[in-house]
């Protein structure tokens, strides 16, 4: 968004009442028009699917447990097969209420609080379960995440009264975690951004927060009420425990998701491969051209030479010393990009093919310009005008019939621990892209994905970063996008199909290779600016 609303407006006036409470990002702020749902297979009038009711899902942890990044994880997932999910962060509320650079009482927190800080809370509370309520009641919304602390057994009985007398189901979803270097790790990577530990060495301030944290909520009760619905993920997914969760599909669906997923930080690449001998193709087949191996070979040492580059700057930032994590590279099981990956099999790294990583099937529009295309299929382009994302031309797939064919690989995708790096083709890139990032599906057709540069997402509790790399020295000519990728409008070449390169490739001026060495550059996100006050929250 260009203009970030304050969560005190969130709180306080009325035409947001029953809006996210944080306005940062597409998984926060969800628009009504249904466009953030790239798999959803069918749609009601309501906007609730599976016939499975309204959910509340009570997050439950002290901080530095993931809680948050969890909320926002299965968010991102339950929106994208068109589950109406929102998230309601209490501390946002809590900041809200207690102004820019208030602070709550030392015994905010405690069960035998004072009764000036016992009514403080009660009108946080009430003010998020207000907002909760309106929205599974007016805007039709069907799984509202609370991310809060919920430490204590009995409230957690009372909550999930107070949501059945609303005709709410609810779902506790407990992150408890007890491993020390699990624990230092979140805290190194959400809290100590805080000016309270700045210069500080991150273990020593790790450390301090944990330990404010146990001193400013000295009381925490883990879930073992049986006559509730929980799940509790011990470690990051390492145990995972569910009781009485059976009511419905979504629920069902949420654990599944639950168990292929984890807190644990790591990075995913995404490029394109070399260019093949032949044009680019879904029918054909054919190996890379030589530029398309001297790309594979570049492209290589540049991701290699990047983790190296970072894991020494994480150390002299006065991070720990420790080693990479391992590199695992996934790619489809066309010829060019198992040869792009070949590379990387060679020194030694885990290759794994992915079929369902094929590529878009452009039907009988292949080879066709846009030209031709309008001339034969005047009716499919207007259509294709109107929804670029649904739209399929004949005999094709749709970006939305290729979101669901990716739906295993997202799965693979949260489940996996190691760096990864994916090879395959633009618009397959594209589409695994927009979930982690949270795109529109009107944005997902437009992405660019050049082949000279590599894209890395890093996760993060409220909302993932990525940063664009570049890769030096290769010829101009490898880089445009795929010639199947159908732009409107039609160009005024003139031509009726691409041109191939006698190497592979779309037609360029013959301009030398130049090699540059550019730093990664950072892809704009105002999202994380938005979120840098929550860097210290408690909740």
């Amino acid at each position: 968004m260009d203009t970030l609303l304050t969560a005190d407006i969130a709180a306080n006036a009325p035409r947001y009442r029953r809006k996210s409470s944080t306005f940062i990002d597409g998984i926060h702020d969800v628009p009504e028009d249904g466009d953030r749902a790239p798999a959803q297979l069918y749609s009601t009038m309501s906007g609730r699917l599976f016939h499975s009711g309204r959910i509340a899902i009570v997050m439950v942890g002290l901080p530095a447990r993931g809680k948050t990044h969890i909320a926002v994880s299965l968010a991102r997932y339950l929106q994208w097969l068109g589950v109406k999910t929102r998230i309601f962060h209490l501390g946002d509320y809590r900041r809200a209420t207690v102004g820019q650079g208030g602070h709550v009482p030392e015994d905010y927190f405690y069960p035998n609080a004072s009764p000036s800080s016992v009514v403080l809370r009660q009108k946080i509370l009430k003010k998020c379960r207000e907002d909760i309520y309106g929205w599974l009641n007016h805007e039709n919304g069907q799984v509202a995440i609370y991310d809060a602390v919920n430490p204590t057994a009995s409230g957690r009985r009372s909550l999930a009264k107070e949501f059945a007398k609303h005709d709410v189901q609810t779902l506790f979803l407990e992150s408890y975690v007890d491993d020390e270097n699990l624990l230092r790790e979140n805290a190194r990577n959400v809290k100590i951004g805080s000016p309270d530990f700045a210069n500080m060495d991150p273990d020593e301030a790790a450390k301090l927060y944990l330990t404010r944290m146990e001193t400013k909520i000295p009381t925490f009760e883990t879930m073992d009420e049986k006559e509730l619905n929980y799940i509790k993920m011990i470690n990051a997914g390492q145990t995972f425990f569910y009781n009485n969760v059976s009511f419905n599909y979504i629920s069902h669906r949420i654990v599944f998701y639950l168990t292929n997923t984890h807190i644990k930080s790591r990075a995913t690449f995404f490029v394109r491969p070399g260019t093949a001998t032949e044009e680019e193709s879904y029918k054909a087949d054919a190996p890379l051209s030589e530029e398309g191996l001297k790309y594979a070979k570049v492209m290589t040492e540049t991701v290699i030479k990047h983790r190296e580059q970072e894991r020494a700057s994480r150390i002299a930032e006065g991070g720990a010393d420790i080693p990479l994590r391992p590199l695992t590279v996934w790619c489809s099981t066309r010829m060019r990009t198992l040869q792009t990956a070949d590379v990387f099999k060679d020194l030694g790294y885990k290759v794994r093919q992915r079929s369902q990583m094929a590529q878009i099937n452009p039907g009988v529009c292949e080879r066709l310009s846009e030209r031709a295309i309008r001339r034969l299929y005047p009716e499919e382009v207007e259509k294709h005008e109107l929804d670029p994302y649904h739209h399929r031309y004949p005999r094709a797939e749709s970006y939305h019939d290729l979101a669901v064919r990716l739906e295993p690989i997202i799965l693979e995708l949260e489940r996996e621990q190691n760096d990864l790096l994916i090879i395959a083709h633009e618009s397959v890139l594209r589409v695994l892209y927009a979930y982690l990032m949270h795109c529109s599906t009107m944005d997902i057709p437009n992405l660019k994905f050049p082949r000279n540069e590599i894209i890395e997402v890093i996760p993060g509790a409220y909302q993932n970063d990525a940063k664009r790399i570049h890769i030096p020295g290769l010829d101009p000519r490898t880089v445009p996008g795929s010639p199947e990728d159908i732009r409107i409008p039609v160009p005024d070449s003139g031509t009726d199909t691409p041109v191939p390169l006698p190497g592979g490739g779309l037609s360029a001026p013959a301009i030398p290779p130049i090699s540059i060495e550019k730093p990664p550059e950072k892809v704009v996100n105002t999202a994380a600016e938005a979120v840098r006050d929550k860097i210290a929250d408690e909740d």
